[in-house]
């Protein structure tokens, strides 16, 4: 029987999952039928998961056909959701134009209406400027100042004040029109004027207004240096290393006091290097989708596991929140997926005198490995020890890395995509949250290193929050806020444990 502390575990986690639903709703509900469409989708992308642990925590176990049934019948519903909110985010389109033509002829009856006929009337950009508080002395050059305060309009961003920023300044006004269509018109227009000596940021102030910033193209993302290359290829001969370590003792010996044995190491480290390439190569494609130059991989050695991941910066400036949340899901996408893969493969070609026996206990570390394991495994896990496929181990340790890398934090994957999706206040508040509960599980489990080393690389190298985008105010679509919520609520059943009442009662331990 469930103890309270089962209970209470359960109970928990149907409520956090009730009150994301819930709150996905209420964000959702106020842009209408597209707003609700969206919201199904991301239902219909977490509520399988939640059945399938339900129906675990219940004691109803789905063998692997029931659980591939699910998420197809999923699949199939999320792309007829897709389809429905295609559809009607066309006619939505032809809406939003008829009523921007409409608002267009008005604009210009009005300045038709106004129009000084004399030759010293002001243009409508200089109109658009005319109020404008210049200050004495801006960083950018006072012709380069007229030049940009020429490219706004009544009907793009009527400018009311300028103000100094740094190397550039700061416009602030009104914006007349969808954010991503009047950053693209008054991009296009500063590049006319000035060529790619200036870029232009169409960011939300403190205030919650849309401001206007310029800033000098020098201010660029720098590329990398010789000595930042040097440092990635170290770091990269030092993961070589530490997975061939890791790997060895898993096989029960010491790589490094015995190096003539590598080749029983090479298999399972050429899977964890496998993993840490698709995570790679997902950032790299992406990035080459949107034309952004990304950093070499600065590759995280680790003792305990062989690798910890990589950091990677953006050497481009970002268009928008789209790309960003792109980019940084492809990886874990790709490293997580092709994890899964293993992982399940693993399970189906365990059997007794399998290459790895390993404690039963050790499958309470993870609720999605413990679950998965128990469906495939069954009664095999009410033994002391139980004997896996080497697949298993590099599947398990992929998902691990990737669930450690979505973390919602600072510039790490996870922090990049909730910064993309709820925008840079929401995931300062995560980083200080994730940095909270690593702290608590490094002081309850001082025997882990693992969260005190992730706490301390976050809080030194990765807590900042990545630049703003060239367009900050267009949000990503909520199919991929759904996503976003699915990929973070597998990171938290890779990480979370099963409790020991929970796991005992299923049967997984001796």
């Amino acid at each position: 029987m469930f103890n309270t502390s089962d209970s209470l575990v359960t109970t928990s986690i149907v409520l956090l999952a009730a009150g994301i639903l819930l709150w996905g709703y209420r964000r959702a509900k106020p842009y209408g039928k597209i707003g609700l469409l969206a919201w199904l989708q991301s239902v219909v992308l977490m509520v399988p998961w939640l059945v399938f642990f339900g129906l675990f925590a219940a004691g109803v176990y789905l063998n692997l056909v029931g659980i591939i049934l699910l998420l197809v019948t999923s699949a199939g519903i999320y792309i007829y959701l897709g389809n429905r909110l295609r559809a009607e985010g066309r006619d939505q389109i032809l809406r939003d134009r008829a009523a921007q033509r409409i608002q267009d002829q008005e604009a210009s009856d009005f300045r038709a209406a106004t129009e000084n006929p004399s030759d010293d009337s002001p243009s409508d950009a200089e109109t658009a400027t005319s109020d404008s508080t210049l200050p004495e002395k801006l960083p950018i050059p006072d012709e380069d100042i007229k030049q940009i305060q020429g490219i706004f309009g009544i009907d793009t961003f009527f400018s009311t004040e300028t103000i100094s920023y740094q190397e550039g300044a700061i416009f602030k006004g009104n914006l007349r029109g969808e954010p991503a269509e009047v950053h693209d018109r008054l991009s296009q227009k500063l590049q006319d004027r000035l060529g790619d000596r200036y870029r232009l940021f169409l960011v939300e102030s403190p205030e919650g207004r849309p401001v206007v910033i310029v800033l000098p193209s020098s201010d660029d993302p720098p590329p990398s240096t010789l000595a930042q290359k040097n440092l990635a290829i170290v770091l990269l001969v030092a993961t070589l290393a530490t997975t061939l370590e890791s790997s060895g003792l898993l096989r029960g010996f010491d790589w490094f006091s015995e190096l003539g044995r590598y080749g029983e190491a090479l298999p399972i480290a050429a899977g964890l290097w496998l993993v840490l390439a698709a995570h790679e190569l997902g950032h790299i494609i992406l990035a080459k989708r949107y034309n952004l130059r990304l950093s070499w991989p600065f590759l995280l050695p680790s003792w305990q596991i062989g690798a910890f991941g990589a950091i990677t910066r953006f050497e481009s400036l970002l268009p928008n929140r789209f790309a960003l949340f792109d980019v940084s899901l492809a990886g874990p996408a790709a490293g997580g997926i092709l994890s899964f893969l293993l992982l399940v493969i693993g399970l189906i070609l365990s059997h007794s005198g399998s290459l790895f026996q390993i404690p039963t206990e050790f499958f309470q570390g993870s609720v999605l490995v413990g679950t998965l394991a128990k469906v495939v495994l069954g009664d095999a896990l009410q033994a002391s020890v139980v004997d896996v496929h080497p697949l298993t181990v590099i599947g398990w340790l992929g998902l691990t890395i990737t669930a450690l890398n979505l973390m919602p934090a600072g510039q790490l994957d996870g922090g990049r995509i909730v910064q993309a999706i709820y925008g840079r206040k929401t995931v300062g508040r995560t980083t200080i949250a994730t940095l909270i509960v690593l702290g608590l599980v490094a002081i309850l489990t001082p025997s882990n290193p693992i969260p005190l080393y992730w706490g301390i690389l976050i809080l030194f190298l990765q807590r900042g929050r990545e630049r703003p985008s060239l367009n900050e105010l267009t949000e990503p679509d909520d199919a991929r806020a759904a996503l976003g919520l699915l990929a973070l609520f597998l990171m938290l059943a890779t990480l979370i444990p099963l409790s020991p009442g929970l796991a005992g009662r299923l049967g997984i331990g001796g």
